[in-house]
C-alpha cells in the first residue's frame, strides 16, 4: 500500500502554504449570507475545533482504502440539527488547544482513542455565520480502522466515507435551495445517500485541493 508515502506527502502539504478561502469558497453556497465578510471573524466568535481523520479500512475491496468518518447530526435545537459534520465542537477549559478539542469531542463522539492518533497538521480556519463559529479542521491519521462507539445523543448516524467518493466528480452536485431568507445555488458532495454541505463541504474542498489528495484522485482516473 502506499498510504505511508500518501501520508507523508500530506504532512508536507499542511506545512507548506494553504489553498486557504479560494478552494473552501469553491463549495459555498451562493450568494453568501450574513452582514459581515466571512475572511474574518469577530472577536464574539466562539472558537472550534474539528478532525478530520483518516483510517485504512481492511475491510474495503479497494486497493489502498483510505477512509474518513463524518457525523449524521441528530435531529434537534440548532443551525446544525440534521447536518453531516466532522466530529468536533467547542473549546473548553482544560484542552490544551484547539487539536485537543477536536480529538477529546471525537473520543466522546464517536469513540476515538486520542492516544492511538497521530496529528499530521491543520487546514486553514473557517468561520461558521450560522453558528458564530470559528473552525480549525485538524487532520490525523491512525494505522487501523478505530473501534467506533458513536454516542446516540450527539450521532444519529456514522459514516465511513472513502476517500475516493469525496474525490468522484459525480458524487459532487449543484443545487439551487431555499437558505433562511435568499434562494441559494448550494453545491455539495452526495455520499451514502446523504447530502454534505455547508461548512462541512468547505473544509473538504481545501482538503481536496491538496496535492497530495489531488494525485490519489489522478491515479484513480489512471487505474480506470
Amino acid at each position: 500500500m502506499f498510504t505511508p508515502q500518501f501520508i507523508e506527502s500530506l504532512q508536507q502539504n499542511l506545512r507548506a502554504t494553504l489553498p486557504g478561502q479560494e478552494a473552501q469558497y469553491r463549495m459555498a453556497p451562493r450568494p453568501r449570507a450574513g452582514r459581515l465578510p466571512y475572511d474574518h471573524s469577530p472577536e464574539t466568535a466562539r472558537r472550534s475545533g474539528v478532525l478530520i481523520l483518516f483510517y485504512p479500512n481492511a475491510s474495503s475491496s479497494l486497493e489502498d482504502a483510505i477512509y474518513l468518518p463524518l457525523i449524521l447530526r441528530p435531529t434537534y435545537e440548532g443551525v446544525h440539527s440534521g447536518q453531516v459534520g466532522f466530529p468536533g465542537g467547542g473549546w473548553e477549559e482544560g484542552d490544551a488547544d484547539l487539536v485537543a478539542t477536536a480529538l477529546r469531542e471525537a473520543q466522546e463522539e464517536i469513540g476515538v482513542v486520542p492516544e492511538d492518533v497521530r496529528v499530521i497538521g491543520q487546514l486553514s480556519p473557517l468561520y461558521v455565520f450560522a453558528s458564530n463559529h470559528l473552525v480549525h479542521p485538524t487532520v490525523a491519521w491512525i494505522n487501523h480502522r478505530p473501534h467506533f462507539q458513536p454516542d446516540p445523543r450527539e450521532v444519529a448516524q456514522l459514516l465511513e466515507v472513502p476517500l475516493h467518493a469525496l474525490l468522484d466528480p459525480t458524487n459532487q452536485r449543484v443545487e439551487q435551495w431555499q437558505l433562511r431568507d435568499r434562494n441559494a445555488e448550494v453545491p455539495f458532495y452526495y455520499i451514502q445517500k446523504q447530502t454534505i454541505w455547508g461548512a462541512t463541504a468547505m473544509m473538504l474542498s481545501e482538503l481536496l485541493t491538496l496535492p497530495a489528495v489531488a494525485e490519489l484522485a489522478q491515479s484513480a482516473v489512471i487505474r480506470k
